[in-house]
């Protein structure tokens, strides 16, 4: 038989369990008994305005295309339906991407970028809330671009999609995707919070992924002609100069951060 104890215990968790039913999908779960509507329904108002003012904002385009209708019905969605890893609340909107990629139910009206342009806004936060750092006590005083291996910043991330991400608004909507990929780089400095976005064409993308996966340890000279070997240009002369201006522009965005020391 159970204790006075336990059964209050469960007779708790019965009520808690059909709050947060309620809360979460109001029209089809009923509320506690006991509780006056009135100040059910300022609950349900405030869960739910607070994860929804957290998702349009981080997702603002989103949310403009979609329009009020189908913005409310997306997010009410995965309020009812998402099962959060985390408490914490930056940490919502990537709870909310992963909701549209890996658990949402495609529909008919899709957006056809609309998976890309989720993750393109999210980048944004992710980056600005991220812990990473550079060592900088490993890098030359006089960055030799051609000669040294070039380092690409921690806090500099290579993003490609197939739709142009960063035109898509209110009055720009593709149906297809472009001809060639999008390529842009999101990066900011460690004591600033403010993102940049730089759009990258393929070969300086190319060059980007090859210093970030330089587990050889290839100088900067020697990335540029395997890319002009990749591209079967044989003035590599010419894609050695292009690289080296390439490079200096990039480390005046602080995307490349220097050269390793020698």
């Amino acid at each position: 038989m159970p204790t006075d104890k336990n059964q209050t215990q469960y007779d708790f968790q019965k009520i808690q369990y059909a709050f947060t039913a309620h809360i979460r999908q109001p029209d089809s779960n009923a509320a506690p008994a006991n509780i006056e509507d009135r100040r059910m329904q300022i609950y349900n108002r405030l869960f739910y305005n607070n994860v929804e003012d957290f998702m349009s904002t981080t997702y603002p385009v989103l949310c403009e295309i979609l329009g009020d209708q189908r913005w409310h019905a997306l997010v009410r969605d995965y309020f009812a339906n998402h099962k959060a890893h985390t408490p914490l609340f930056p940490e919502m909107p990537r709870e909310f991407l992963v909701y549209l990629e890996d658990e949402r139910q495609p529909q008919a009206d899709d957006l056809p970028f609309m998976l890309e342009l989720a993750h393109y806004e999210w980048i944004e936060l992710a980056l600005s809330i991220s812990e990473l750092s550079n060592d900088l006590s490993q890098l030359s005083e006089q960055a030799d671009f051609l000669n040294e291996v070039p380092v690409l910043s921690n806090l500099a991330w290579l993003l490609s999609y197939s739709f142009p991400v960063h035109q898509i608004s209110e009055d720009y909507q593709p149906e297809q995707p472009g001809q060639q990929p999008t390529h842009i780089v999101a990066s900011r400095l460690e004591d600033d919070a403010q993102i940049s976005f730089t759009e990258v064409n393929p070969v300086i993308a190319r060059l980007l992924q090859l210093i970030k996966e330089n587990a050889q340890s290839l100088t900067g000279k020697q990335l540029l002609t395997q890319i002009a070997n990749e591209l079967g240009n044989p003035d590599i002369n010419s894609i050695i100069d292009f690289g080296q201006q390439t490079l200096t522009e990039l480390h005046s965005k602080n995307i490349i951060i220097g050269t390793l020391k020698q």
